[in-house]
């Protein structure tokens, strides 16, 4: 396995604990949902040009697709290129849930002196792991020193005072910044030239889709009715939430989750292995359809082993109510 991977990529065993089937008569597969449906639960894999800023992007999706909302899943600064995938519609819901994710960029980095290549290659290699960054003056977000972790750094090329460079690191980290400390390190000074996002959790770049592309499928569909291109344009949600453990569950507790319950023992089928207490898991139903973001109260043996207790509370729910049959009995009111 290569060491070149975000934490999301780490391969899990679906583990089973219980049998069960599934009613023909509610839900659906996610890709077999009524194309109106389909691109309002869409994510669409976008490749941002140089320009625009990703608010201006995103709204330009909402408005090729005609609806109210749409929402992108970690800002990339005008200059920058790449992977913004941006969900569409009641999508928006798991938009947190996928900027949380980890990325991968390939940066061009620039130094102001010549340096030997032994020299960039060592410093470089001392940048992973932990690292401590204060988010440069104009940034989103409030300027105080924080600590975010760089999975890997590969120098992929030097020449000269240029250095091509992948880097797979936490949400929220700096790549303008990073840039510049490793010119501190190196005594020389530095900063980045060009960037491109590679990856945003299971988002790739073999699967990127432009503006143009993304117009001339809905304008298909809309004049002919060939809604082919749109379906492979646009993407279920459900793909934008793969990174994510999961946890499948019956179909008769998946309107209990819908109205806010907890999902119990009793309720999972099967789950991902390597689960840990505290972790955002996502809840499916046996169709493959997200039904709600969860936070574990327990790791995967204790979901195999245990017969009862709460496995995790429901933190958004996702799938809309009335979607599946009620799976619980009301007592019936004392006279």
């Amino acid at each position: 396995m290569s060491k070149y991977i975000l934490p999301s990529e780490q391969k899990r065993e679906l583990l089973h604990k219980a049998e069960a089937t599934t009613s023909s008569l509610y839900g659906c597969s996610p890709y077999d949902r009524p194309i109106e449906k389909y691109i309002e639960m869409g994510v669409v894999n976008l490749d941002k040009p140089v320009g625009p800023t990703s608010h201006e992007v995103t709204a330009w999706v909402k408005d090729i697709l005609e609806l109210n909302k749409a929402g992108h899943s970690g800002s990339l600064d005008p200059i920058v290129t790449g992977v913004l995938p941006i969900m569409l519609g009641k999508a928006t819901k798991t938009v947190a849930a996928l900027r949380l994710s980890g990325k991968e960029y390939i940066c061009l980095m620039t130094l102001h002196e010549n340096v030997p290549e032994k020299k960039v290659r060592k410093v470089c290699a001392q940048f992973t792991g932990p690292i401590f960054q204060m988010p440069p003056i104009i940034s989103a977000v409030k300027r105080a020193v924080r600590v975010r972790k760089i999975y890997y750094l590969e120098v992929l090329d030097v020449k000269e005072k240029s250095v091509l460079m992948r880097v797979g690191c936490e949400a929220g980290t700096y790549m303008r910044k990073l840039c510049h400390d490793i010119g501190v390190a190196l005594g020389c000074g530095a900063h980045m030239q060009e960037l491109r996002r590679t990856k945003t959790g299971p988002f790739r770049e073999d699967t990127l889709v432009t503006l143009q592309e993304l117009k001339d499928a809905y304008v298909f569909w809309q004049e002919d009715c060939d809604e082919s291109l749109l379906r492979k344009v646009v993407r279920p949600m459900e793909e934008g939430l793969s990174h994510l453990p999961r946890v499948v569950i019956r179909d008769s507790a998946i309107e209990a989750i819908c109205c806010g319950a907890a999902i119990a023992v009793p309720g999972i089928l099967s789950l991902d292995s390597n689960i840990e207490k505290d972790d955002a898991i996502c809840l499916f139903s046996l169709k493959g359809e997200a039904v709600a973001l969860c936070k574990s109260l327990m790791n995967s043996e204790e979901m195999l082993q245990n017969e009862h207790g709460i496995v995790a509370t429901t933190e958004r729910v996702i799938m809309d109510a009335g979607t599946y049959a009620q799976g619980w009995h009301s007592k019936p009111a004392k006279t």
